[in-house]
């Protein structure tokens, strides 16, 4: 499918905007989930106009992380493209990435005495504070073993490790057993050619150790990664595509596949003024909300409910600038009851002037779960857009 898409694309003036609600599925609590409890007329309205569906970003039952769903969502099969967390961190960060390098996702942690991790994010230290600690690890800590070490900070608890040198490889374990309430992990090879690089991480990590104090006391690599090349948007898709975004690994995603990263402030409203100074310039625009992610990794459903509501609120300055083609769904599932990424499909709205509309009622999982599109693959969406852009060629004579 993927050479044969390739081949039927064609260049247009037609605009497609994908507004990514992280996210933004969800489980019911007290009989509702998020979607469900959140009064959001205007989507709502677009649901009983047009058409509904869902979407499994990876597989029925696997739970993804934010970078297969993401590259669902952008149109690259994430079982054949397994692109470590590292990488979208680098790039997201304004990074270049050579052939030589590892990079790694990093996150500054709290150990207790006994050296049990607490907290895994530190408590979401600020960023002012991140940009410190890598300032001192990066003054102290430059080669290890003749692999020079890079550090640049991310947003809150987040940081980037980058390993430079030869022969490195990214076939090894991840230091962070991603639960609180156990050790840190060794970095252990998984092929004897990765033995090298699993001793300069735990190296690193054990020097950082000596300049780190609580509640930053500890740092948890995972995402090791090599730069995949993959073939971008514009090659694949004639697509000219800009991405908005305002946390580094999603800026990351975009730049993997060759979109122009918009730079915007930190609120919902800014990334609508970024979109709209920029309507003119693109076909395609990613629009990514964070912070439904965040909440929901939280367990704060009342919260998440208030930031839909918000989305839903400020959905028509959007909607003014008349996309030819809207699809609003998310990269997964965080429900806030489980307070974390979940198997759920993701609930979808798609918005053209060449849908059958369906008989949902309402934008929420229970009402996309009998919706049109039926239970789709999330990497069917972005074909699916390009058809109602006019942008596909008839197939075959």
């Amino acid at each position: 499918m993927e050479t044969v898409l390739d081949k039927l694309t064609q260049k247009n003036d037609k605009k497609l905007l994908l507004l990514v609600i992280d996210g933004i599925g969800g489980v019911p609590y007290r009989g509702k989930t998020e979607l469900e409890a959140a009064y959001t007329p205007n989507m709502d309205r677009l649901a009983k106009s047009y058409i509904t569906g869902v979407a499994d970003p990876v597989a029925p039952g696997i739970t993804p992380g934010s970078g297969p769903g993401h590259l669902a969502l952008f149109g690259y099969d994430p079982l054949r493209y397994e692109i470590g967390r590292g990488i979208l961190e680098a790039l997201g960060v304004g990074l270049e990435v050579t052939p030589k390098d590892v990079a790694v996702r990093g996150n500054f942690a709290t150990i207790d005495d006994n050296g049990i991790i607490i907290d895994r994010r530190a408590g979401r230290i600020s960023t002012d504070l991140n940009r410190q600690l890598c300032t001192r690890i990066q003054q102290e800590i430059k080669t290890i073993d003749g692999v020079e070490i890079i550090v640049k900070p991310g947003k809150e608890h987040r940081f980037v490790l980058i390993l430079r040198g030869d022969k490195l490889s990214d076939k090894v374990t991840e230091t962070d057993p991603q639960k609180e309430g156990n050790p840190p992990l060794r970095c252990e090879p998984l092929v004897p050619e990765a033995t090298h690089t699993a001793e300069v991480v735990n190296k690193f990590v054990n020097a950082t150790r000596k300049l780190l104090n609580p509640p930053a006391n500890f740092v948890l690599l995972r995402g090791f990664a090599k730069h995949p090349q993959l073939k971008s948007m514009q090659e694949r898709f004639k697509l000219t595509p800009a991405g908005i975004a305002t946390y580094p690994m999603y800026k990351g995603l975009a730049r993997l596949v060759g979109m122009d990263i918009l730079e915007t402030g930190p609120e919902l409203e800014d990334e609508i003024e970024t979109l709209r100074k920029n309507w003119d310039n693109y076909d395609f625009f990613y629009f990514h909300i964070k912070r439904t992610d965040s909440l929901g990794e939280d367990g704060n459903w009342e919260a998440k409910v208030e930031l839909i509501e918000k989305i839903d609120k400020l959905l028509p300055d959007i909607l003014d600038l008349h996309p030819d083609v809207l699809v609003i769904t998310g990269d997964h599932s965080t429900p806030a009851i489980l307070k974390a990424h979940s198997w759920h499909p993701v609930p979808v709205l798609f918005v053209s002037p060449y849908v059958i509309p369906d008989k949902s009622e309402a934008f929420n999982e229970r009402e996309c779960m009998h919706g049109g599109l039926g239970r789709i693959r999330l990497l069917d969406l972005l074909p699916l857009m390009l058809a109602h852009g006019l942008k596909l060629k008839k197939y075959g004579a």
